[in-house]
């Protein structure tokens, strides 16, 4: 699918018609993508990272017959995913049977629900679970055990520096980094500048992140291109950020930016709590003179008709709409357009807002002061 497609299935019936949404993840964004799309959204999807294995395993393997040396009395699970990758690629090159007799006589702490169902179903127990899902508490909580013991650290793809440091601060006698992957820059760089370009211009109603080291390469992106700062502002005020957890949130958080974050750590909580968010809060009503208008996303309704907005032309009747029928001062949607329109230039948008409405109607002019929802 094209970055600049947006597919629209189902439209005004379903509960996410009329929106638009983001989807940055690289790993199950099929899965995603389908089932926003399957609720009506309009979807981009942008990959902001590309998960990368290590070159031919030479890497992951050379660390895994020194964990079978060292013989580790702890071995801390960061990822499902990574754990998964590590012990098949070490049954691959024949280090299977080995790996397993290690990781039964160890001690294995995970980082959450996800690391745990892994950890089991390779046939393998843990003996503790972080309390929060943060690599950094699992650290602390094992911490004042691992004095004068060996332990591995199952890494997360962007390095876990802090992590091996407070393992060894701790009094570990050896710390080894495990690193079944690595995150990398997306295969396709143009879409990521087209994802900023349409988050930063609101032609985005939602973005979802599945992942932290995805959340810090799109605000490290938008600091490259040279609109970090409008990136922030359009994800305070006018973009809803939705995470799958907390440990995805906390980029976010750090910026100033709270996150829709469900209770339950699963891409489909994910997928309820943004259904939920924006049948309540993400659309706008007012009574007009002809009849009950609502704006869902970019899509206008009135009296059964739906017409679709541009970027600009939602900007202009969102600012009208959200009136309720006050003038809205020509000044202010002026400041809606590009940097340097004119009054001329408000009056030919405004003209082609009225006739993309489904009735052009619903604008009323206030002669010298500005417009408002015919009411």
């Amino acid at each position: 699918m094209s970055v600049a497609e947006l597919e629209t299935p189902g439209r005004v019936a379903s509960p996410l018609s009329g929106f638009r949404i983001a989807v940055t993840s690289e790993r199950r964004s099929a899965e995603l993508i389908e089932a926003l799309q399957r609720r009506g959204a309009q979807v981009q999807h942008a990959p902001t990272l590309r998960m990368a294995p290590l070159v031919e395993d030479a890497e992951l393997l050379e660390h895994t017959r020194l964990v079978l040396d060292l013989r580790p009395e702890f071995v801390l699970v960061s990822t499902a995913y990574g754990f998964r990758r590590w012990f098949e690629t070490a049954d691959a090159a024949g280090l299977g049977d080995e790996l397993t007799q290690v990781l039964h006589d160890a001690s294995i702490h995970v980082r959450g629900p996800k690391a745990l169902g892994a950890v089991r179903a390779l046939g393998f127990e843990a003996d503790g679970m972080s309390s929060d899902e943060l690599t950094s508490t699992l650290v602390s909580e094992v911490s004042p055990k691992v004095a004068g013991k060996r332990v591995v650290l199952q890494q997360h793809g962007i390095g876990d520096d802090p992590a091996a440091q407070a393992l060894t601060d701790a009094g570990a006698s050896e710390v080894i980094r495990i690193s079944p992957y690595r995150w990398g820059p997306p295969e396709d760089a143009d879409r990521m500048t087209q994802l900023l370009r349409a988050l930063c211009s609101g032609a985005i109603d939602a973005v979802t992140f599945t992942s932290a080291p995805a959340v810090r390469a799109m605000l490290a992106a938008a600091e490259e291109q040279g609109c970090y700062t409008e990136l922030l502002e359009a994800l305070q005020f006018s973009v809803c950020c939705v995470t799958v957890g907390p440990v995805t949130a906390a980029p976010l958080r750090e910026v100033g930016i709270e996150p829709l974050v469900p209770e339950r750590h699963r891409m489909g909580a994910m997928i309820r709590i943004l259904v939920e968010h924006l049948s309540d809060s993400g659309s706008i009503s007012c009574q007009s003179v002809l009849g009950s208008c609502e704006l869902r996303g970019d899509t206008v309704l009135l009296g059964g008709n739906d017409r679709e907005l541009s970027a600009i032309q939602l900007k202009l009747f969102k600012a009208i709409l959200s009136a309720r029928g006050r003038v809205v001062p020509r000044a202010r949607l002026v400041s809606l357009l590009p940097d340097g329109s004119s009054d001329h230039a408000l009056d030919m948008a405004l003209s082609r807002l009225r006739r993309a409405l489904p009735d052009p109607r619903l604008i009323s002019t206030v002669v010298k002061r500005g417009y408002r929802i015919n009411v």
